[in-house]
């Protein structure tokens, strides 16, 4: 089952990038999710920062793998573009968890019943993981990827987020 689910995650991946086809990130900013000890966070307190969200789940193995990169990569832009973990989970603990084993130093937040319907408002209307939007500091999209995140696509995407 794994490998058919893998397969299937491989076969939906791609990158967006002509401007017509990126979606507002109005609907990221408008959401409220709960953060990993369940206390609702208005995400529009990151409105105006170089953003890298990214949708995760547990259970994702290519998710897993790119955890990593995200980690490294904020490291090398601490304090100039943020990292948000967009957790495709019912509840907080098991996600905490696994943040933790991860070690996961960025926010994590769990999406509960909001998850895929915010994906989806965000143009991933197939509802494949991981996602991954990249969101400059005046809060247009300028990226997203469906599927695992390497460093040369978060490398190759922070003067974009930078730019003034």
């Amino acid at each position: 089952m794994k490998k058919i689910f893998s397969a299937l995650i491989l076969a939906l991946c791609s990158t967006v990038s002509s401007a017509d086809e990126l979606p507002s990130s109005a609907p990221l900013f408008a959401a409220t999710l709960n953060d990993l000890d369940d206390k609702p966070v208005a995400l529009e307190r990151y409105k105006g920062k170089p953003l890298v969200v990214n949708f995760w789940a547990r259970w994702c193995g290519p998710c897993r793998a790119e955890i990593p990169e995200l980690i490294k990569f904020r490291a090398a832009h601490k304090g100039k573009i943020e990292i948000l973990g967009i957790g495709i989970e019912d509840k907080a603990e098991p996600a905490k968890e696994f943040a933790k084993a991860y070690e996961m130093d960025y926010p994590v937040f769990v999406a509960k019943d909001k998850g895929i319907p915010l994906m989806q408002a965000l143009a991933n209307t197939k509802g494949g993981l991981p996602y991954t939007l990249f969101i400059d500091r005046r809060g247009q999209v300028v990226k997203v990827k469906l599927g695992q995140i390497r460093q040369a696509d978060l490398n190759g995407m922070a003067e974009a987020l930078l730019k003034p």
